[in-house]
């Protein structure tokens, strides 16, 4: 069945959650390693009549499987990959890369409005064609190319393009934590109100062992203090999902209508507290339909509202992400 539509004009919660069951109807009927997963807990999946009961696949399932809503098992148009530090990578088969394309299209424009207004600037240290992060930021490029947008090497921070000019405006940076701050530093010259009133600058974590680890709001007011501006935003996604959510100030995260967040009691993994209570990400990520939308993170977080979350780090032992070259600072 093709949920791509519907996914995507998603306008209430009434809407969310009646798609939410046709999905996880057919992820038990076309997900084998999703089926098993629940058949080994011992699960009836047809007992389950309350959302926030469906069980939450871990995550490192993606490191050990091939996570497809098929039985074909070589159906996939393209292989996102993490960068995990540990030798053993998550691997994200994707179906139907359009899928990925409106994702990240319709996600991007439900909080800062059309893409063609922009001109965005990557700032990243490699150019690898596995990530997925890599994969969304050259689609914003290639789409406004005529604003002179481009993808920034990481060796040529020196270019004197960089500083904006009186016609430019509307500029969208996305980069690495240590990208930034290395940039900043070699644009210390610089007068700083070249960029006031004309950039969003989103971080999308990673110092990737190039810096100290700094925190948050350490990296977020070195960021303000250069570019002249109120709020540092930043974007929380990874390998195993295909939609990303956004903060636009203090790390406050919202997520695009098909996509929602559940915190897992840390004791209890098949528990979700309450608001403002710290514990384990679960996301329901309804892009996600043709491998699997129900995953259970390694991050900690919490929930401030039904609309908006924090990510605070985490969780003990678990192997430090890599994926979409972002690792959270904390």
């Amino acid at each position: 069945m093709n949920f791509k539509k519907k996914i995507f004009s998603i306008l209430s919660k009434k809407e969310f959650d009646n798609l939410t069951w046709d999905i996880f109807h057919y992820q038990i009927k076309n997900n084998e390693i999703y089926k098993n997963y629940l058949k080994s807990l011992d699960i009836n999946p047809f007992e389950i009549k309350n959302i926030s009961k469906i069980p939450f696949l871990p995550i490192s399932f993606f490191k050990t499987h091939r996570i497809l809503s098929t039985n074909i098992t070589d159906c996939y148009d393209i292989i996102f990959t993490s960068s995990g530090t540990d030798g053993l990578r998550s691997k994200h088969y994707v179906q139907n890369l359009s899928i990925y394309i409106d994702s990240i299209k319709k996600g991007f424009e439900f909080f800062y409005g059309p893409i063609e207004k922009f001109k965005f600037l990557g700032f990243f240290p490699t150019n690898r064609k596995d990530s997925s992060l890599i994969y969304m930021i050259k689609y914003l490029i290639q789409k406004t190319k005529k604003n002179g947008s481009y993808f920034v090497p990481y060796t040529s921070y020196k270019d004197p393009h960089l500083i904006p000019n009186k016609k430019d405006k509307n500029i969208f940076i996305f980069g690495l934590s240590f990208s930034l701050l290395d940039f900043i530093e070699k644009y210390n010259h610089i007068k700083k109100n070249e960029y006031r009133n004309k950039v969003i600058i989103m971080e999308t974590g990673g110092m990737k062992g190039r810096r100290k680890e700094i925190i948050r709001e350490e990296l977020h007011n070195n960021l303000k203090k250069f570019f002249c501006v109120k709020e540092i935003h930043s974007e929380y996604g990874m390998t195993e999902l295909l939609s990303q959510a956004y903060a636009k100030k203090n790390g406050i995260f919202q997520c695009p209508p098909w996509m929602k967040i559940y915190i897992r009691d840390p004791e209890d993994p098949f528990i979700h507290v309450e608001n403002n209570k710290i514990g384990g990400i679960d996301i329901i990520d309804l892009s996600n339909y043709l491998s699997c939308p129900f995953i259970s993170t390694q991050d900690l977080g919490k929930k401030i509202n039904d609309n908006e979350f924090e990510v605070l780090g985490r969780m003990d032992f678990s192997d430090m992400r890599g994926c979409n070259l972002m690792t959270p600072i904390f």
